[in-house]
C-alpha cells in the first residue's frame, strides 16, 4: 500500500469494499442481475487501478484465522422463571428481526448503488472520433524536419491580442474536467500561466476531450487556440484577462503520473501546513526549480549578474577570467580545497584577489570578474556555501580609496533599481511565498564609521571594546538599529580596526589602529569585505612579518608589486547572498541552483552509476572488437606494449 499513489490507495480501498459486497450478495443468494452488476463494478475498479499504478490489482490475502466455535449455552444455576425467559426470548427475537431488516435494506441499497456504478463504468458511447489528427502524442522530435511554426510566449497574451490564433508550447500545470464535454488546461511557461478550455462541438470530439482530461500534469504539450476575453478574470493565472479556446493539443513529452512533490505545494507560503521542506526540495531539485517562486528567484539572480556587468562595463572596467586552480592558497590555508595537480599539490581558488591585483599592476586599471569561488568551511549556516558565484572588482584610484567605495555605492544602487523595475513581477511572485518587506536603500548610500557603529551597539546594551570584532548577532542587531534610525536596508561600514583585517590591508594614516577598509551590509548581514590594498612591497613585508607570516610562502604575491603598482582597492561579493538578502529569503540554498555545502555535493545515484558502467562496458566491447579484427591488428600497439609491430599509426592514421 505504501508504494501506491493516493489515487491508487483510494481505488484499493474501494475494491476491497466492493469485494465484500460481492461476497455478501453471493452468500445471501441475491438475484443474479445484482451479483453481475456488483462484479462488473469490481472489475471496473480493478481496471482503473491498473491504469493508475501500472500493475495488476493486488490479490486479496487469504484468511488464516479459524472460525470460532459457537459459544455453548451455560446451564442456569438456579430455578428458571418461564415468564421471564419468554420475555427475554421475545426481546432477542425482535432485536434479531430488526438487525435482519437493517441488513436487508443495506444490501438492497448497496445492490442499487452497484447497478448504478456498473452502468457508469460501462464503456462510454463517445460516438465517432472526428477529431483524429487534432490531438495525440507527437513522435519524438529528432530534428528531422523544420516546419517553421511560430510559437507564442504566454506573457505576451494580453487583451490587445484577443481574436488571434496562437500556438503555445508549455507545461500542463493542471487539468480540470467539467462534465463529459469540457476540459480546462492551465498552461505554464516559467512564471506565466494561461487557461485553455476545450469544448466538445462539431470539431472537437468526446474522444479528444477524454484524452486531454487524462494528460499528466508537468507534461509538455503544443496547444493551438484562439485568444478570447473571459466572462470574468481568471484569478488562478497570471494572464487573467485572456484565455484560449483550444483547437489542437499534442503531447511533446509526457510526465510520469506520480510526482515526488506537487508544484502547487512547492509554491505555497513558507508557513503553510503543506509547504514542502528544504530536504525534499533539494532531493528533487529538478521539479522544485519548476515552481514559480524558484523560476522567479533565478531570473532575478540572472538580473543581478547582468546589472553588475552592465554598470562596470559602462564605467570602463575590463572583465577578466582568472585561474581557479592555484599553486598556493589565496587566503587562509584552513579553508581551502586541496587537490593533486600532475603529482603536485594544488588548491581551488578561494578568491580571485591576487589575480585582480596583478591585473592592476599590469595596467588594466579597472577589472571585474564573475566566477566560482571555493571555501572549505564546515559551516552549516543559512548564509554559507562551499561553492558560490563571486562578483569581484578591483580598480586603481588617484587620491583616496573612497573613490572606489563610491563606485561600489553607485554599483549597488544601479542593481537595486534595475531589479525593482525590470523584475517587479518576479519579486512579487517570490513575496507571495515569502512575506517580506520590500528592500529599501538610500541614494547616496549611508556610510557608517566603525566608532559610530560601536556607539549604537553600546546604546542598545551590547558590551564590546573599541577594537572588538562584531559577532553575527551584533551584526544583525546593528542592521535593525540602522533600519530604525535611517530607514535603509543597505549601508557601508567604514574604517574597521586594523587588528581584525588581513595583513595586506592599508592602515589608516590618521589613526594606525584603524584601516582603510569597509564592509557592505544588506538587511543586517555582511555581503562584502573590501579595502585599500598595500601596494608597496616593503610595507607588505613589514605587515606580513607582524602577522607572523613566512615571507617565502607569499613571495609570489609580494613580487607582483616590485615593478611598480598604482594605489588600488576593491572587494568581492557572493551573488547568492545578494539575491537572498534583497528578497529577504531565509536560506542561501534557495538562491543556489544546486547548492554545495558540507552536507551535499555529488548527485550521482546508483541508477546513474549503473548507466555509466554500462556505457563504459559498451565502449570497451566496441574497442576490443575493433582491435581484435585482423584488419586492425596494428592498433594493438596502443593497447599491448609488448606488441612486436613497430608501426606508429593504424589504418585511420591516429
Amino acid at each position: 500500500m505504501d508504494n501506491f499513489s493516493e489515487k491508487g490507495k483510494q481505488l484499493f480501498e474501494q475494491g476491497t469494499a466492493q469485494g465484500e459486497v460481492v461476497r455478501k450478495l453471493k452468500a445471501e443468494k441475491a438475484p443474479e442481475a445484482d451479483i453481475k452488476a456488483a462484479v462488473a463494478q469490481l472489475i471496473a475498479i480493478k481496471n482503473e487501478f491498473k491504469q493508475v499504478e501500472g500493475v495488476d490489482y493486488p490479490k486479496p490475502q487469504s484468511s488464516s484465522s479459524k472460525k470460532k466455535k459457537a459459544a455453548q449455552p451455560t446451564a442456569p444455576s438456579g430455578p428458571v422463571d418461564p415468564e421471564k425467559e419468554a420475555k427475554k426470548a421475545a426481546k432477542k427475537a425482535e432485536k434479531e428481526k430488526k438487525a435482519a431488516e437493517k441488513a436487508a435494506r443495506k444490501a438492497q441499497r448497496e445492490a442499487a448503488e452497484a447497478r448504478k456504478a456498473a452502468v457508469k463504468n460501462q464503456p462510454e458511447d463517445l460516438g465517432d472520433d472526428f477529431s483524429a489528427g487534432l490531438y495525440g502524442a507527437n513522435t519524438v522530435i529528432r530534428s528531422e524536419t523544420r516546419p517553421g511554426e511560430t510559437y507564442t510566449r504566454i506573457e505576451t497574451l494580453t487583451p490587445d491580442t484577443v481574436g488571434q490564433t496562437v500556438l503555445i508550447r508549455g507545461r500542463v500545470h493542471n487539468v480540470r474536467v467539467t462534465g463529459r464535454n469540457m476540459v480546462f488546461v492551465t498552461l505554464r511557461q516559467r512564471t506565466h500561466t494561461v487557461q485553455t478550455v476545450f469544448f466538445a462541438d462539431e470539431t472537437i470530439s468526446m474522444h479528444m476531450i477524454k484524452y486531454i482530461g487524462k494528460i499528466n500534469p508537468e507534461s509538455i504539450v503544443n496547444i493551438q487556440g484562439r485568444i478570447v476575453a473571459p466572462n470574468k478574470p481568471v484569478t488562478g493565472c497570471t494572464q487573467s484577462e485572456v484565455e484560449l479556446v483550444g483547437q489542437t493539443c499534442f503531447v511533446v513529452a509526457a510526465a510520469l503520473p506520480r510526482l515526488p512533490l506537487q508544484l502547487d505545494d512547492a509554491a505555497l507560503p513558507e508557513d503553510h501546513e503543506r509547504s514542502v521542506g528544504q530536504e525534499v526540495r533539494l532531493d528533487n531539485r529538478i521539479l522544485d526549480l519548476r515552481a514559480e517562486p524558484n523560476q522567479a528567484i533565478f531570473k532575478i539572480q540572472s538580473g543581478v549578474g547582468a546589472l553588475f556587468r552592465e554598470f562596470l562595463l559602462g564605467q570602463g572596467f575590463t572583465e577578466i577570467h582568472s585561474p581557479k586552480i592555484l599553486g598556493a592558497a589565496s587566503e587562509s590555508g584552513a579553508s581551502v580545497f586541496k587537490l593533486e595537480y600532475f603529482g603536485n599539490p594544488a588548491f581551488l581558488a578561494q578568491s580571485p584577489q591576487l589575480y585582480k591585483q596583478m591585473a592592476i599592476a599590469a595596467d588594466f586599471e579597472k577589472v571585474f570578474e564573475i566566477g566560482p569561488v571555493f571555501r572549505a568551511e564546515d559551516s552549516n549556516t543559512h548564509r554559507h556555501l562551499c561553492e558560490f558565484t563571486g562578483m569581484d572588482f578591483e580598480m586603481a584610484f588617484n587620491e583616496h580609496y573612497h573613490e572606489v567605495m563610491e563606485v561600489f555605492d553607485r554599483l549597488f544602487i544601479h542593481i537595486f533599481k534595475g531589479l525593482s523595475t525590470k523584475f517587479a513581477h518576479e519579486i512579487d511572485v517570490v513575496h507571495q511565498q515569502f512575506d517580506r518587506q520590500p528592500f529599501k536603500w538610500l541614494e547616496p548610500s549611508l556610510v557608517l564609521q566603525w566608532p559610530e557603529a560601536i556607539a549604537m551597539l553600546r546604546e542598545a546594551g551590547e558590551e564590546l571594546g573599541d577594537f572588538d570584532d562584531i559577532s553575527t548577532p551584533q551584526e544583525k542587531l546593528l542592521g535593525r538599529l540602522v533600519k530604525e534610525k535611517y530607514d535603509t536596508d543597505f549601508y557601508i561600514l567604514d574604517k574597521f580596526p586594523l587588528c581584525i583585517r588581513p595583513f595586506y590591508t592599508m592602515p589608516d594614516p590618521a589613526n594606525p589602529a584603524y584601516s582603510n577598509s569597509y564592509d557592505l551590509m544588506m538587511r543586517g548581514e555582511e555581503i562584502m569585505s573590501g579595502a585599500q590594498r598595500i601596494h608597496d612591497p616593503a610595507m607588505l613585508e613589514e605587515r606580513a612579518l607582524s602577522h607572523g607570516l613566512n615571507l617565502d610562502e607569499i613571495k609570489a604575491y609580494i613580487d607582483a608589486f616590485r615593478y611598480g603598482c598604482p594605489p588600488h582597492a576593491g572587494g568581492g561579493v557572493g551573488m547568492e547572498r545578494v539575491v537572498m538578502l534583497f528578497l529577504g529569503l531565509p536560506n542561501i540554498r534557495k538562491t543556489s541552483l544546486f547548492p554545495r555545502d558540507p552536507g551535499s555535493c555529488f548527485i550521482i545515484d546508483s541508477t546513474s552509476l549503473g548507466a555509466l558502467v554500462s556505457l563504459a562496458l559498451h565502449a570497451l566491447s566496441k574497442l576490443l572488437d575493433h582491435c581484435l579484427d585482423p584488419r586492425n591488428i596494428h592498433s594493438l600497439c596502443y593497447i599491448n606494449p609488448k606488441c612486436p609491430t613497430s608501426c606508429k599509426t593504424n589504418q585511420h592514421g591516429t
